[in-house]
């Protein structure tokens, strides 16, 4: 038996170490608290070398339950980086594949794999529901995505970027302090926009980039990015508002911390929410409206006034500005290809007409949330323009249906409302 030097009440108590118990050794740190860590819930975006290191990390603590979301592939490449893929692996979902990997680590832990994209397949009562989000992608458009879900459900997240062997961990805890986007340059704006056509259409020839790393890095950033979710689980301080910045060639560590930016278009946080027994996929912009309206009673909802702000763009007609052809197409915007912006009869690229609106009454309002782009278990948006209010769609909650959240294994789209922010200078 030893002495516990832990500072609450019961750290003069002898400890007994019992080797039957897999967390034996993690409880002799002064501080830590194995229920915490097994009541924490953590969304991990990506499941590539460095979503493989975090998911490792959070499996072997026992972290009570572990979503991944990812919606590429396993390929031979990964398995010089990855610890949690194997050669029998290749051409399977990588959430998948690391769920599985994961649960035989620790079946302690409840792990939830989601196939799908950050940026269209999550609704933020998803993110609400969270303790912390850790981010393991390779750009900078799902990072501000994941940056504005975070803010608007304050909900704090921890960004992890590697190259050959250098790389960075960011801590953000909303709603005080330095965000992404705070640190975000021209120069960011303009590297996400790249990868849209001119018009904002999804270019599909344009690949994201393969960024060169090894396995060391990846090992490095992962811990620390989940060292980092320790500290915020178990109300340490912890790096908020900061870069850790690891320079792999000459071993130097440094810490810089970013300002907040008054001006920031990610400060966004949604109160006093409002719960809504809808579901995403069933009920129209109407019946919301309809159902707001009962349960606020003193709102006049039937004011054309009121409408819905949505995150992302919906298509509402492809223009041909050499033919003067206008094509409907009434579809979100993300759900278009490039290929699918070409002009039928000239081959020129059309210019999409869209709306982030739905108005009270409109024809668009008879659609169901998600034919506008709404994704499941989301917070919408309802504004008349002097008063704003935020909107859970409920019935979507995987604790009413099914404890994971599971979508197409087909991604529907790479894309997200962020790309409206980068319109090009020549259109």
């Amino acid at each position: 038996m030893i002495n516990s030097p832990n500072s609450n009440p019961e750290s003069d108590r002898p400890m007994i170490i019992d080797d039957s118990d897999r967390y034996s050794r993690l409880k002799l740190i002064a501080w830590w608290e194995q229920e915490k860590i097994a009541a924490a819930r953590i969304l991990v975006v990506g499941a590539g070398a460095l979503g493989n290191e975090v998911i490792k990390n959070l499996a072997l603590m026992g972290i009570g339950e572990i979503n991944i979301i990812d919606f590429d592939e396993v390929q031979e490449s990964n398995l010089s980086r990855s610890v949690l893929f194997r050669a029998a692996h290749e051409g399977q979902a990588k959430a998948l594949v690391a769920a599985d990997m994961a649960r035989d680590l620790n079946p302690d832990c409840d792990i939830n794999p989601i196939v799908g994209d950050i940026l269209t397949d999550i609704g933020l009562g998803f993110v609400a529901d969270m303790n912390l989000v850790i981010c393991c992608v390779d750009n900078r458009e799902a990072r501000l995505w994941i940056n504005r879900m975070c803010w608007k459900t304050n909900r704090p997240w921890i960004d992890g970027g590697i190259q050959e062997i250098n790389g960075v961990a960011k801590v953000f805890c909303p709603p005080l302090g330095a965000c992404y986007e705070c640190a975000m340059t021209e120069n960011d704006y303009r590297l996400i926009s790249l990868r849209y056509s001119c018009p904002l259409l999804r270019k599909e020839d344009i690949q994201q980039g393969k960024v060169p790393t090894s396995p060391t890095i990846a090992s490095i950033i992962g811990g620390l990015q989940v060292q980092e979710a320790l500290k915020l689980i178990h109300d340490l301080p912890s790096a908020e508002g900061s870069a850790l910045v690891f320079n792999g060639l000459s071993n130097n560590f440094y810490q810089t911390r970013y300002p907040r930016r008054p001006d920031c278009l990610s400060h966004e946080t949604y109160d006093e929410i409002i719960d809504l027994p809808l579901m995403a996929k069933t009920a129209t912009a109407d019946e919301l409206f309809v159902q707001l309206k009962k349960t606020i009673a003193s709102q006049d909802l039937t004011d054309s006034s009121w409408q819905i702000i949505m995150d992302r763009d919906f298509l509402i007609s492809l223009n041909c500005r050499t033919c003067g052809i206008e094509r409907q197409e009434q579809i979100p915007l993300s759900r278009v290809s490039a290929e699918q912006g070409i002009c039928h009869t000239c081959g020129e690229v059309c210019h999409p007409l869209t709306t982030s609106e739905i108005e009270c009454d409109s024809e668009l309002a008879k659609k169901t949330l998600f034919d506008l782009g709404i994704p499941e278990y989301d917070i919408i948006k309802v504004s008349d323009g002097l008063e704003t209010l935020f909107v859970k769609l409920q019935n979507d909650s995987p604790q009413l249906s099914r404890h994971a959240v599971k979508v197409s294994s087909q991604p529907t789209n790479r894309t997200g409302s962020t790309s409206a922010t980068f319109q090009c200078k020549e259109c």
